[in-house]
């Protein structure tokens, strides 16, 4: 009983620092090293729903479906499938950290601003 309470703590806790659903300007970081520091750049976050978000760089979508302590990462060109993996992650205030640990690569994704809803 106690476990599926601290499971069910972890997982609103995880959920709570989603942003409100709709546009932001963001910051979307990478990082190959862990010796290195990230590489970041400016990107749109359209966070759908608490479970649901994409991230935009030009034309470089990363679809987010965030799961209690998992997160699952489809990322395409276009229509072109160009990677996908799961992977846990972590809040740190709205920020989002994820690791692929295949490529072992760090992600980290920092909402800014609001934008006006898109037409």
């Amino acid at each position: 009983m106690r476990s599926a309470w601290l499971l069910a703590l972890v997982a609103l806790s995880a959920s709570a620092a989603v942003p409100a659903p709709g546009r932001y300007a963001a910051t979307f970081c990478a990082a190959t090293s862990p010796a290195q520091p990230p590489s970041c750049g400016p990107a749109e976050l359209d966070v759908r729903s608490r479970s649901h978000a994409e991230v935009r760089m030009s034309d470089i979508v990363y679809r987010l479906n965030l799961r209690p302590g998992q997160l699952d990462v489809t990322m395409l060109q276009g229509r072109m499938l160009l990677d996908g993996f799961s992977a846990p992650y972590n809040w740190s205030g709205t920020t989002l950290r994820f690791t692929d640990g295949e490529k072992n690569t760090r992600y980290e994704i920092r909402p800014g601003r609001r934008l006006a809803p898109a037409r």
